[in-house]
């Protein structure tokens, strides 16, 4: 079930399967307020992190089959998020389109850029030198933003300039992610329609 609101640029949605249960609601001009369960405490730090940094406003209860692994409960969160952040943009009239952001923390350097085009792709260079944050497996931060790209329809960048934390690393590119994300749905008062020569996104 999908709900949009062009006024408040909000969006509500639930996805339900066999493998994940989750409830989502995304509010793009928001104050960064979030209340998230996963049942994945590093992964609910970051969706944390992520919604208040971009000023967002993020509801996420995600029940997962867990006894598994984490896999079905981020990926389908991405896809989730991303069908969210595609409805709450609306027609992308007025909008930035493009962000980015170089965030640091600590020894991590994360470069994020993003383009709300329509056209689903994920390049990122991240190299981790353990299996798990927490309970978090971190091959599955390629994982989650693959699934974000292509259900939000957007080309999707990171470089991973330096770290050695790995926590840091993936703090940093949910941070750049958010920041980037909040710069391309924000509104520019030169742009009347749709920031495009095609004249649709």
């Amino acid at each position: 079930m999908l709900e949009h609101s062009e006024k408040e640029r909000s969006a509500y949605v639930e996805r339900v399967t066999g493998e994940t249960d989750i409830k989502l609601s995304l509010k793009l001009d928001g104050s960064g307020k979030a209340e998230v369960d996963t049942g994945i405490g590093f992964f609910d730090h970051m969706l944390n992190s992520f919604a208040r940094h971009g000023l967002f406003d993020l509801q996420l209860v995600a029940k997962g089959d867990l006894e598994v692994d984490s896999h079905h409960t981020i990926e389908d969160t991405g896809i989730v998020l991303g069908e969210a952040i595609k409805k709450a943009v609306g027609d992308k009239k007025g909008i930035r389109r493009f962000g980015n952001f170089i965030l640091p923390m600590d020894e991590a350097l994360v470069l994020c850029a993003l383009d709300l085009s329509g056209r689903p792709y994920l390049m990122e260079d991240f190299t981790f030198s353990v299996p798990k944050v927490g309970e978090f497996d971190t091959e599955m931060v390629h994982e989650f933003f693959y699934a974000i790209s292509y259900s939000a329809g957007m080309n999707l960048h990171f470089k991973m300039l330096s770290g050695g934390n790995n926590h840091h690393v993936i703090e940093a590119a949910f941070k750049a992610f958010a920041k980037a994300l909040d710069e391309a749905v924000s509104f520019d008062e030169r742009i009347s329609d749709v920031l495009s020569t095609k004249g649709s996104l």
